[in-house]
């Protein structure tokens, strides 16, 4: 597994005048699970869509010596890099084993997908195990719980041999017990990959965020460790309305203070996936 940084620098995005992202720097390395996070419409789906060809950009976006920006989707997915979107994409009618059986045909010749199957391929076993799906073998995806399709999805992109994850909003919509699984799974994913993840639950990320990156309005606001942006007033201001109320400690003990403005932005995000956000 390659040991390559993704380093994005000065990306800008410009939708018909409108500067969607305006300048925005940060990189992502193995071994930590790197968030984006800030309020609805600050340009945190938009960085990712660049990064993975599907809005055009200046600046750049590296995935060790490999320049992302300007290629074609199907490119940048050769390189390694792996996205999820806000709803999980998975062939409802088909098991868990088909639906990964499908992801890893891609490195695989179209004859062999032709012959009958001897066994599960080691990679979808590593996959299943890694994303605690093993018992679900023969189960059809439609009937998985919501989390355990977004855990699919991520076991598709290991098949694959996904460098990076791309992960929008991965926990919208868990439950307590699911939200505390998807942390834990991220953290052994990005032992071996770059783990970069869009999101706007604040507790998840103070759980596991190893580093992190406040967007707002399209720009940098801050950047550091939880405790970092938990400190920085303009973050505060954000998030809370005023710095001079705001307090590192109300941001910890009163998550939701900081979610308030960002409650309703799941269900906004889902009924479009590219409203500038």
């Amino acid at each position: 597994m390659t040991e390559a940084s993704l380093v994005v620098t000065d990306l800008h995005v410009e939708f018909s005048g409108f500067v969607a992202v305006g300048g925005v720097s940060f990189d992502a390395h193995p071994g930590e699970v790197r968030f984006l996070i800030g309020p609805n419409g600050a340009g945190k789906t938009t960085c990712i869509d660049a990064i993975t060809g599907l809005s055009p950009a200046t600046g750049s976006a590296r995935l060790g010596e490999q320049e992302l920006l300007g290629r074609p989707v199907h490119k940048i997915v050769r390189l390694g890099i792996g996205r999820t979107f806000q709803t999980a994409s998975v062939f409802n009618e088909l098991s868990v084993l088909q639906n990964l059986d499908i992801a890893a045909g891609r490195h695989r010749h179209w004859s062999s997908l032709l012959r009958t199957r001897r066994g599960v391929d080691p990679s979808i076993e590593q996959a299943l195990e890694e994303t605690g799906l093993a018992g679900e073998l023969a189960t059809p995806a439609g009937i998985l719980s919501h989390g355990q399709k977004q855990w699919l999805e991520i076991a598709m992109l290991l098949v694959q041999d996904a460098r990076v994850l791309l992960l929008d909003e991965p926990v919208a919509g868990m439950s307590q017990d699911e939200r505390t699984a998807t942390g834990e799974l991220l953290q052994r994913v990005a032992a071996k990959r770059i783990v970069l993840v869009v999101e706007h639950d604040m507790d998840f990320m103070r759980r596991f965020a190893t580093r992190v990156t406040v967007l707002h309005q399209g720009k940098v606001l801050s950047h550091g460790t939880v405790a970092e942006v938990q400190a920085d007033p303009k973050v505060q201001e954000v998030y809370l309305g005023t710095a001079g109320a705001a307090t590192t400690d109300a941001m910890a003990v009163v998550p939701e203070a900081a979610a308030v403005e960002l409650a309703s932005a799941p269900e906004m995000a889902a009924s479009t996936q590219h409203e500038g956000d």
